[in-house]
């Protein structure tokens, strides 16, 4: 997966059987790395057909897809499942794009509002409550980090 033009975001490819059926009244809990990577896949999928948050991720950050979804799947596996295997440092990232687009109020709560959604409609359980906690939580950590860091 590379990187999309602005009139094209990209879409995330997960067609697979193990797609979340949001229609499902039985959902589960994120408690597995699989669970992790479908909610990823799915939440990325409204970032970048957001018309505010697509330019962010794919014109201004540039992200490379293939590169940077397995870093967040290792991220979010971190944070809800204890595994050891993202060992980057989110704000450094952050304060880069945020140098390059000053990042608002607006844009932290458009990411947290998708996440949510995209919890919500796939998951059920203390994980996925946990997760959108942890959501609430870096969404304002990053916020006021990079508000007070002017």
């Amino acid at each position: 997966m590379g990187r999309a033009d602005s009139n094209s975001p990209e879409r995330v490819d997960i067609d697979s059987p193990e797609r979340v059926d949001i229609n499902s009244p039985e959902r589960v809990d994120l408690n597995s790395r699989e669970q992790v990577e479908i909610l990823v896949d799915q939440f990325y999928e409204r970032i970048l057909a957001d018309p505010v948050l697509a330019p962010i991720f794919l014109d201004v950050a540039a992200v490379d897809l293939a590169v940077h979804l397995p870093h967040i799947k290792d991220y979010w596996s971190k944070l809800l499942l204890g595994e050891r295997s993202y060992q980057r440092h989110t704000m450094n990232i952050h304060r880069s794009l945020h140098g390059k687009r000053r990042l608002d109020a607006g844009d932290f709560q458009r990411w947290l509002t998708l996440f949510q959604q995209a919890v919500d409609e796939g998951w059920s359980g203390p994980k996925a409550d946990r997760a959108k906690q942890l959501g609430r939580a870096i969404a304002a950590n990053m916020q006021e980090s990079l508000f007070t860091s002017r």
